[in-house]
């Protein structure tokens, strides 16, 4: 009897001891379940914060910012990415103010569209990651020496910036036959000076007398379009947003007195210009919101990223300008649409 009841209890203690066993492991695998839920949500669910800051309303900046945003949202997901798009509307101290906001929010990217947003983001942070676009020449933007193609710090890009022989053959297959070019530019604008002077060379090469017609703001703009109207046969705008933000001055000084240009970018020439070798800055803009999602999710460091450049260009042609002034429109070129 003794060793009958030794025997029930002993098996019963074992199947306390299995009970306790096998709550311990059930309660292990759904903690661990739990966990690794957790983890995914927390993965799928996170939201990236960028701010964005634009120079000015003006349509090719305008693409440039909407093809960013459209590469960005399309590969993480619009649920997952918070975008504060700013624009400063042509001015400078706005950037500051724009950017320094972003920094103080602490974003994970900053968006600089066109040059002075990129100088002044630079300058703002060196830890936030900053791209930059609509923006023709980093080295002379940054103001670094021997400019290899990588910036090696926080930043990096795409760079709008089209081929400046190209440019330059464009006046001698429109007008063979002038004999002077002004270069109309802001002289507040680094990179209109680097293309300027490279354009010039080319064109002196070409065998043109060039003059360089710098002006310092809107306020000295109108006299100095009209100066180099009095003295040149054609005109060459180069990618310049103080030009780009003011085509109807220029327009409204240099169609009535004849005198064509060519531009550096489609968005002037659609405003004042004859032809123009252009670039699609939704384009630009796309394969720079390609560069921060791959900054964003760790696949890339911004530091060891070289800069972009557009993949091809176009021939194109103002054709209301063109036919006011007479001008035959040579083979390859079509025609800008104006919205």
């Amino acid at each position: 009897m003794k060793k009958k009841l030794l025997a029930l209890t002993l098996a019963a203690l074992m199947a306390l001891s299995l009970a306790a066993c096998g709550g311990d492991t059930a309660s292990t695998d759904t903690e661990a379940a739990e966990d690794e839920a957790a983890e995914t949500t927390e993965t799928s669910g996170q939201v990236y914060n960028i701010g964005i800051c634009q120079l000015a309303p003006h349509p090719a900046l305008d693409a440039a910012t909407e093809g960013f945003i459209d590469a960005v949202t399309e590969a993480l997901g619009a649920e997952n990415v918070n975008i504060d798009n700013q624009n400063a509307a042509g001015d400078s101290p706005t950037c500051g103010t724009i950017i320094n906001g972003f920094v103080s929010a602490n974003v994970d990217l900053i968006l600089a569209n066109a040059t002075a947003p990129l100088q002044t983001a630079a300058a703002a942070t060196a830890t936030i990651p900053v791209l930059g676009t609509s923006v023709t020449e980093y080295g002379v933007a940054l103001g670094i020496d021997g400019f290899t193609g990588t910036v090696g710090t926080n930043v990096s890009g795409t760079s709008d910036l089209a081929p400046l022989d190209q440019q330059a053959a464009m006046v001698k297959e429109w007008f063979p036959d002038a004999k002077t070019v002004g270069l109309l530019y802001c002289s507040a604008e680094p990179n209109s000076q680097y293309q300027v002077d490279n354009v010039q060379a080319y064109l002196e090469e070409l065998g043109y007398t060039c003059t360089q017609y710098s002006f310092s703001d809107t306020n000295d703009m109108a006299s100095v379009t009209q100066q180099a109207a009095d003295n040149s046969d054609v005109l060459y705008v180069p990618t310049d947003n103080t030009c780009a933000n003011n085509t109807g001055v220029i327009d409204n000084i240099c169609r009535p007195a004849g005198v064509p240009i060519i531009c550096g970018e489609e968005g002037i020439c659609g405003g004042c210009g004859v032809a123009t070798l252009s670039i699609s800055y939704y384009d630009l803009g796309y394969t720079t919101g390609e560069m921060a999602v791959k900054i964003l999710t760790g696949e890339a460091d911004v530091s060891e990223m070289p800069i972009e450049y557009a993949p091809q260009f176009t021939k194109k042609y103002n054709e209301t300008i063109c036919a006011d002034l007479g001008l035959t429109v040579p083979e390859g070129y079509e025609a800008i649409v104006i919205e």
